[in-house]
């Protein structure tokens, strides 16, 4: 039952909140808001430990099922959306959303955490279409509605892209998908991936896997499919940014494993390289964009494709080494990500916008705590190690040099050389911010320093960033049994 409470939960409370939340005053909304995310990440801790699963008839006369369960890849990415779900709520509790009420503000991040939840359980190829495209609605509000109150212009442009994009790559994925099934017979993910495209001709498999990844690749997104991205971040309001970064884009990734790389591997395969240079420009496309950006929230979008790049080329070296640094550094990612938007947002509410060639007192000096969460982000998203982004990169480089015998070994190695060189490209541009940002000398205008809910949510975004550095082998064996079984024989 607990798998039910985490999802039934946050979208009864959603519901309830759309139907009902002009009649409720803005504390008790908080309080329900948070009491129905806190149980929530109570139910999924309980489900990761237990490792329960649903599976019931759906549409029986087409083979479908309620078919939900856990499993080593799934359940990081479990946690980190229920834990996210809680921050972004007590982050919003001292803020009155722009553009509407605080409790439909609220009922989207509910209904955000509610479709993601259901993508990383579900074991139904249909099922996990549906549950993926819940997303969608309730972020393209959170852009529309909620996003900047200076320019209703710019919101309608981000918003109709975030569409635009995501519902062409939803068509392509809806169609690999639907041919997968009927080839295969069955929707259940489960008994595809034990099959491993068993009976499936490889042309077939080649075709499936493209439309697999050409949807997703949206979704992640890799370049050149991204532009989507930094317009909707840059005016998302900050949880959306943060749900966004931390777990949206991670549902994309996600899919790759679960889809491609699972069901029909030996298409997977012909595609991998071709996925695998695409991951490579992302990281050096993204940080050519970051040392050129003016924008501090543009900035640290553009650095979100760069770095779901290192996560493809993990994916695409098709070994054990390889998954598991995609899962951690999906994982890390997050953490960063969502720090550096709660810290890039609290400054721009702060400053009334985030163009870096404005003049401003160093944040080390008005804002010290602001100027620390700072500091730590930004060295974790340059891969310093020690810190959460060091060991994701380092083993997707490591896996991209060493990769599946039936990969090209020369362009593997290539790749692993141009990923390297974009950790480079990543220091630059974090410590031009750094320099921008953070150090000088001018010690007005004064801005507040952090404190209350924004504290609270950043310092433990920072604990997690420390802890993931010094001690990632508790993830890594979280995610290693179910990555040997999907890609046995690896290094």
């Amino acid at each position: 039952m607990v798998i039910l409470v985490s999802l039934v939960l946050p979208a009864a409370v959603a519901v309830w909140l759309l139907s009902a939340g002009r009649v409720v005053s803005h504390k008790w909304d908080n309080r329900i808001t948070v009491t129905a995310t806190v149980l929530t990440l109570a139910a999924v801790i309980v489900a990761v430990i237990t490792r329960p699963e649903v599976d019931r008839p759906w549409v029986p006369a087409l083979g479908l099922r309620w078919h939900l369960a856990v499993d080593g890849i799934s359940a990081p990415l479990l946690l980190l959306t229920a834990i996210l779900g809680v921050g972004v709520v007590v982050h919003s509790m001292d803020r009155q959303p722009s553009g509407g009420t605080p409790g439909a503000f609220h009922a989207c991040l509910l209904l955000v955490e509610f479709g993601a939840l259901a993508t990383f359980y579900a074991r139904d190829a249909v099922l996990f279409f549906v549950a993926f495209e819940v997303v969608l609605v309730p972020m393209w509000v959170l852009i529309s509605r909620f996003g900047d109150p200076h320019d209703r212009r710019q919101r309608a442009d981000a918003a109709g892209r975030f569409v635009l994009y995501t519902v062409f790559g939803s068509t392509l994925m809806l169609l690999g998908i639907l041919a997968l099934v009927v080839k295969a017979g069955t929707a259940d993910l489960d008994v595809l991936a034990r099959a491993a495209g068993h009976g499936i001709p490889v042309g077939t498999q080649v075709l499936i896997a493209a439309l697999l990844v050409a949807g997703l690749a949206v979704k992640v997104p890799v370049f050149p499919l991204h532009t989507w991205l930094p317009p909707a971040h840059t005016t998302a309001p900050t949880a959306g940014s943060v749900l966004l970064a931390a777990v949206l884009l991670k549902m994309g990734t996600y899919g790759l494993v679960r889809l491609p790389l699972a069901t029909v591997p030996d298409g997977f395969q012909r595609v991998a390289p071709y996925l695998a240079v695409l991951g490579a420009v992302s990281i050096i496309w993204g940080g050519l964009a970051c040392l050129a950006e003016r924008d501090l929230k543009r900035l640290i979008a553009y650095s979100s494709v760069a770095h779901m790049g290192f996560v493809v080329i993990g994916i695409a070296s098709g070994t054990q080494t390889g998954l598991q640094a995609a899962l951690f550094a999906n994982v890390a990612h997050g953490v960063i990500s969502a720090l550096l938007f709660v810290v890039v947002g609290g400054l721009k509410d702060r400053w009334g916008g985030t163009d870096l060639r404005t003049a401003r007192a160093a944040v080390r000096e008005v804002a010290p705590r602001l100027g620390f969460a700072l500091v730590v982000g930004l060295a974790a998203s340059l891969g310093l190690p020690g810190l959460a982004g060091f060991w994701g990169e380092f083993l997707a480089v490591y896996a991209a040099w060493s990769p599946a015998d039936d990969r090209p070994l020369a362009l593997f190695r290539t790749i692993a050389v141009v990923a390297a060189l974009g950790t480079v490209l990543a220091a630059a541009y974090a410590l031009r911010v750094a320099r921008v940002v953070w150090a000088g000398e001018r010690r007005e205008p004064l801005i507040e320093d952090s404190r209350d809910s924004e504290w609270d949510v950043a310092s433990v975004l920072v604990l997690a960033t420390l802890v993931l550095g010094v001690l990632p082998g508790p993830l890594l064996a979280l995610t290693s049994g179910s990555v040997a079984a999907l890609v046995g024989g690896g290094p």
